[in-house]
């Protein structure tokens, strides 16, 4: 069972920033005695719809707050409740349904995170709409590839409308073939045209309709919409919110992008229904000055965040510059969406304790878009678990084999220290499996991780063949290579990135974390990757992005450094070191490494190399 809830903070002073202003629901940055046990654990409503307990929620005194200038217009931060959000979204609903959105239609949204992005998905929810939040381009240089990748995805979601933000239509032009195309604005209340919330029709419930049609990262030609129907979507909540021990208490802090799946499932739909405290900001305003995302965990008593691992290391540097902060209240920091570095996980927690965070706030969770967003969950309060184990035995035979190694340097050689990520939330179960016969492996075999239970998605949209890969005797297939130990899991890679190496199963998350931290490279900046090389012999080829120091020598030095890294690391040297200008390694739309298109604009000659 999880740990009994820790004692509440003693009331801090207060905050040094003005309470936000208040309109129709009233919070400004509250102390940290607001969460007080017992802590009544949240019950899973059976009976009624998902829409009505949204709707319930609403009354519940709770809201969101928008913080950032980004979201504020460089203005103070404004709280609404999340009744006056609902009523917006029923103008909404009125506003799409006039325009002919039919329950069971597709919307197509793009624009960034913002007041107007989330009442239009919550209209797009009330009249049994599935929305489609389309990303953002990751760089303005990749523009065209941007615009081929959205058409790509509006066309083949066979979305029945497309809503714009105006800072974007600019970019995005309708061709022939496009949904019509209308101005976010165009359906918000007090726009022209726009009914009263009271002219909107709530169709019946259907758990069986989508309410999320979420594309994955993937090629331009094959775009992956994963469905996510109300059942899958109500079940994951409640799920989530049971494994993560939320209350109506807990305040919520996201910068995370609503194309996400852990920003639209975990910090929008989650506490939309379930009635809690968010504050909200966008993406830029965090990557912009990654400090902001402490400084708003510390002025509002956020019990609860979120991001991937590069985003706490990214405050973990900021924090090293800041003071005044009160982190005390902050147990559930999760990371997740990428693999989990304990040493990133530590580093944070060295810098975070300074302002009263504790280690057990640490909550290093697995989830994927295809069971809507949460997959196993640690106990609340824990912090972090690892488990050191022999790398060699790991690669050469597949098994987890426990050491203990105190030498840091030796550590990095010859074991991988691996984070327990808990066990499945309520409603999920979870087998590991032998990729070839799909025959149950032991505890501390690796093999290929299954998932079952009433979180899972029916499949891709459209996609008969990827889906049908998918599930394999009524199991989703990950794709991660996994081991359980003592009933939790624990991840060491991906089934497709796995480089074969002499023999040895070479995992390229690594060799990138190992040349990281050199002089010259920029952390988190790193893709390793497999070629065929001489008589049909894998070998590696390491891209990083550099930048020359006063200490890191020329190009020629930290090619050097970075050739004789990865040598220790898998055993023999690599084919190719190439070193790229920063910026410009290719990641998803939500920051992810591509290591395929990596290979391919290393195939294609298209690297924008350091000179």
């Amino acid at each position: 069972p999880p740990p009994p809830p820790p004692p509440p903070p003693p009331p801090r002073p207060p905050p040094r920033r003005a309470a936000p202003p208040t309109t129709r629901h009233t919070r400004g940055p509250r102390p940290a005695t607001s969460r007080t046990p017992p802590r009544a654990h949240m019950s899973a409503p059976t009976s009624p719809s998902p829409s009505e307990r949204r709707e319930t929620a609403a009354d519940s005194g709770t809201g969101v707050t928008f913080v950032g200038s980004s979201m504020t217009g460089g203005g103070d931060p404004v709280s609404i409740s999340w009744a006056q959000l609902h009523d917006d979204a029923r103008a909404v609903g009125a506003a799409l349904q006039a325009r002919g959105i039919l329950p069971g239609d597709h919307v197509a949204i793009l624009g960034p995170t913002s007041r107007e992005l989330m009442t239009i998905i919550r209209g797009c929810w009330l009249i049994g709409a599935a929305s489609m939040v389309l990303p953002l381009p990751m760089r303005m240089g990749s523009l065209d590839v941007f615009i081929d990748s959205t058409r790509a995805r509006i066309r083949h979601g066979d979305a029945t409308l497309v809503l714009i933000d105006d800072l974007l239509a600019d970019f995005y032009v309708a061709a022939e073939g496009d949904p019509p195309i209308l101005s976010m604005k165009a359906v918000m209340p007090g726009a022209a045209n726009v009914p009263n919330g009271d002219a909107i029709e709530i169709p019946p419930h259907d758990p069986e309709r989508l309410v999320i049609l979420q594309y994955t990262s993937g090629s331009t030609s094959e775009p992956k919409g994963v469905m996510i129907p109300d059942r899958v979507l109500s079940a994951n909540i409640d799920a989530c919110a049971e494994a993560a021990e939320l209350t109506a208490r807990d305040v919520m802090v996201s910068w995370l992008p609503l194309y996400h799946d852990m920003g639209l499932v975990g910090f929008l739909a989650l506490p939309m229904t379930k009635g809690v405290d968010l504050v909200q900001a966008a993406p830029q305003d965090f990557l912009a000055h990654p400090g902001n995302w402490m400084q708003w965990l510390s002025d509002y008593g956020a019990t609860a965040t979120a991001g991937p691992n590069f985003s706490w290391v990214l405050a973990t540097r900021a924090l090293k510059r800041m003071t005044d902060l009160d982190l005390s209240p902050l147990t559930v920091a999760l990371s997740g969406a990428e693999p989990v570095d304990p040493n990133a996980v530590e580093a944070f927690v060295a810098e975070a304790s300074r302002f009263g965070f504790t280690a057990g706030g640490v909550f290093p969770a697995f989830g994927m878009a295809e069971v809507a967003i949460g997959g196993t969950f640690p106990p609340r309060g824990r912090g972090l678990k690892t488990d050191t184990v022999d790398r060699i035995v790991l690669e050469t035979q597949r098994v987890a084999k426990p050491v203990e190694i105190h030498d840091p340097d030796e550590l990095n050689l010859t074991a991988r220290r691996l984070p327990l990520l808990g066990r499945t939330v309520p409603g999920l179960e979870m087998k590991v499996v032998d990729p070839e016969t799909y025959e149950e492996v032991p505890e501390r075999h690796v093999g290929e991780l299954l998932l079952r239970g009433t979180s899972v998605t029916p499949g891709y949209y459209k996609r008969p063949d990827a889906t049908a890969a998918l599930f394999h005797a009524g199991w989703l297939c990950t794709g991660d290579l996994a081991y359980l130990l003592d009933g939790e899991l624990v991840l060491c890679g991906r089934i497709k990135d796995v480089i074969i190496v002499g023999g040895r199963n070479v995992f390229p998350e690594d060799i990138e974390r190992a040349v990281g931290p050199l002089d010259g490279v920029r952390a988190g900046n790193v893709i390793a990757f497999g070629m065929e090389g001489y008589k049909g012999k894998e070998s590696v080829v390491v891209v990083a992005e550099v930048r020359v120091s006063d200490t890191s020598g020329d190009l020629d030095a930290i090619r050097d450094r970075i050739h004789h890294r990865t040598l220790e690391v898998c055993g023999l040297p690599p084919r190719d070191v190439m070193l790229v200008t920063p910026g410009t390694l290719p990641k998803t739309s939500s920051g992810k490494l591509q290591r395929a298109k990596c290979r391919d604009e290393y195939l294609n000659e298209e690297l924008a190399l350091s000179e």
